[in-house]
């Protein structure tokens, strides 16, 4: 579990409140790699320093918040102060809504999410009903919630015994798709090109779908591209593999959908259609009357 939590408060449904702590729920570091700004001439690294036009660098314990009114006016505005500002609502996560799941579309997703996880034996009792209240009724919930110096709208979902919080994005503050209309055409989508798509697409679906399978392959060659720097070793681009160009589209659904069976035949959910040759009826003979 992570050494402290991102925030605390409670979680609170009508007169119904759980203690609850939130635990950033991606890992602070996650192995990525941060290249540092130098100097291009004698290597040494750039420095930013926080410094007042009048009495030049200061220290962090001398620097203070305000907001500039006017023109070169600022009005200090204290952290003690902004504390006060909090009401006791504005501690919780107040839920607003229960929604199915799958009813909020990604695009609203921020990126941002946490773990709450229950703080204290009090919250113990409470946190299990809401979970496997909503696990049972397949519902996820909308609630606000005062976090980073803002109002935050989050979406609150059971996952694996445990409440997941996802910042959203505000309606406002989503572009629509209809913005996108007019960059869009609407060709006709039909017949083989249509059933070789769909064909592609259900042999691209796994049985099995583990999402552990996907690593951040950049990372692995910038740490490998530096250790050989480090260790002096002089470093080659791999041989670029062009592939051919098809132009036409069936002949590309073709060969792709020949690529991914022949990649993973034992993952494709569904197998392609039979080409069935077209059935041509033959003539009977007609049949000779008998002479009476």
């Amino acid at each position: 579990m992570p050494a402290r939590s991102s925030w605390k408060g409670f979680l609170k449904l009508s007169l119904v409140s759980v203690p609850v702590k939130a635990y950033t729920a991606t890992a602070s570091s996650s192995g990525e790699i941060r290249l540092n700004q130098l100097h291009a001439e004698c290597h040494s690294r750039i420095n930013y320093k926080k410094t007042c036009p009048i009495h030049g660098e200061i220290p962090n314990d001398q620097i203070v918040s305000g907001y500039e009114y006017s023109k070169g006016q600022y009005v200090l505005v204290d952290t003690d102060e902004l504390d006060k500002l909090r009401t006791e609502d504005e501690k919780a996560i107040n839920i607003d809504a229960f929604v199915p799941q799958n009813n909020v579309d990604p695009t609203y997703f921020s990126g941002k999410s946490y773990y709450l996880i229950p703080d204290g034996p009090v919250g113990q009792k409470p946190y299990a009903l809401l979970v496997q209240g909503m696990v049972e009724l397949k519902r996820n919930a909308i609630a606000q919630v005062v976090m980073h110096g803002r109002d935050q709208l989050v979406l609150i979902r059971p996952v694996d015994g445990l409440l997941n919080m996802s910042i959203l994005n505000y309606d406002s503050q989503v572009t629509k798709p209809g913005a996108f209309s007019e960059e869009v055409a609407k060709p006709t989508a039909e017949g083989e090109e249509l059933k070789l798509a769909k064909t592609l697409i259900e042999a691209s679906s796994p049985k099995k779908f583990d999402l552990g399978k996907y690593k951040d392959l950049y990372t692995a060659k910038l740490t490998e591209l530096i250790q050989k720097k480090v260790a002096g070793e002089e470093v080659v681009a791999p041989p670029v593999h062009e592939q051919a160009q098809i132009i036409n589209l069936m002949d590309a659904l073709r060969a792709s959908v020949e690529q991914v069976q022949k990649a993973q035949p034992e993952g494709a959910a569904a197998k392609p259609p039979r080409k069935m040759a077209p059935s041509v009826g033959k003539a009977r003979p007609a049949a000779k009357r008998k002479s009476g």
